[in-house]
């Protein structure tokens, strides 16, 4: 099933403050948005806390480590927030990081053999896309590996999100451009698809952050000046 982002109803759009570089993952608790970002001409990396009505940052920390300063995708899990830190290059490096997600602390951190863009967490697994998602890795939470699959269904995942025991990934690409994907996690399959068009600025609305929490879906596509929008999903 396959519906417009179009034919959803606009709650609300917040604009950032202040410049947040280029903006990558977010995720939403409560009153608080977490944003990823990256600065490419200084080679660094930050993890933002923001508040949610007012899209004011609140605490901003460096998640950089020498030529890994790409984060990605995120999400909260508990008392934490699960980071990748990617060299800026296909088929690199990157530290998956654990950290407090109300200090921003670093708690722990495990390294992986390629460029992880994107995490979900829940259940104790870490889910992990790499350059474009073109597969799809799962690791334990100490960094134990899984499995690695390819991904079938043509969308270049940027944030993928665990909710209601279904990966939903958002990206470019595929049959229809952009999209929101709700897909079962043993087969891969897309089950349900949000199909996605661009901002007034003629960024697709799927380029990069995406999550849900409570009906709502969060999209922060572009970068400065960076505006959240949220749509409530039927």
């Amino acid at each position: 099933m396959s519906i417009l982002l179009a034919t959803l109803t606009l709650l609300g759009v917040t604009l950032l403050e202040p410049p947040s570089h280029h903006v990558q993952g977010i995720d939403v608790e409560g009153a608080i948005l977490w944003v990823t970002s990256v600065d490419r001409a200084t080679r660094a990396g930050f993890l933002g806390r923001y508040d949610l009505t007012t899209g004011r940052r609140l605490a901003q920390v460096p998640v950089h480590d020498g030529e890994r300063f790409h984060p990605g995708g995120i999400q909260v899990d508990g008392a934490y927030l699960w980071v990748p830190v990617a060299e800026y290059r296909r088929a690199s490096s990157t530290w998956v990081q654990k950290r407090d997600k109300v200090t921003l602390a670093l708690v722990a951190q495990f390294e992986v053999a390629d460029h992880i863009g994107c995490l979900a967490v829940a259940g104790g697994v870490i889910w992990g896309g790499n350059w474009d998602s073109t597969h799809l890795y799962r690791w334990q939470l100490d960094g134990t590996p899984i499995d690695k699959r390819e991904n079938p269904t043509g969308t270049r995942y940027q944030d993928i999100k665990i909710a209601d025991g279904h990966l939903v990934a958002s990206g470019l690409g595929g049959p229809d451009k952009g999209a929101i994907d709700w897909v079962d996690p043993s087969t891969l399959k897309v089950l349900r698809r949000v199909v996605t068009g661009t901002t007034d600025r003629g960024v697709p609305f799927t380029n990069e952050g995406m999550t849900l929490r409570g009906g709502v879906l969060y999209l922060l596509p572009e970068d400065d000046p960076s505006r959240l929008f949220r749509y409530q999903l039927p």
